[in-house]
């Protein structure tokens, strides 16, 4: 066992957690964490900042995938 293993979540861990840091939502979301962190800065996504360190709750990142799927490509023309 290496000394990052304790670090590492696994998937079983990241679904039934219910507040994740960044590193952790970008795991989840299976993007880069830079991109969690453009998407926050943005208010793109649903979080907040708590002392600093960004935070988000998983029931609200799965409602925003699901409102991202309902939404309808945009018309050309």
């Amino acid at each position: 066992m290496d000394k990052y293993s304790e670090l590492r979540t696994t998937n079983s861990e990241l679904r039934t957690k219910e507040i994740m840091t960044p590193r952790e939502a970008a795991e989840y979301l299976s993007i880069h964490v830079r991109t969690i962190y453009r998407l926050a800065k943005n208010r793109d996504i649903p979080c907040r900042k708590i002392g600093g360190s960004w935070r988000f709750k998983k029931d609200a990142l799965d409602e925003w995938l699901s409102g991202r799927e309902n939404e309808a490509p945009e018309e050309k023309g």
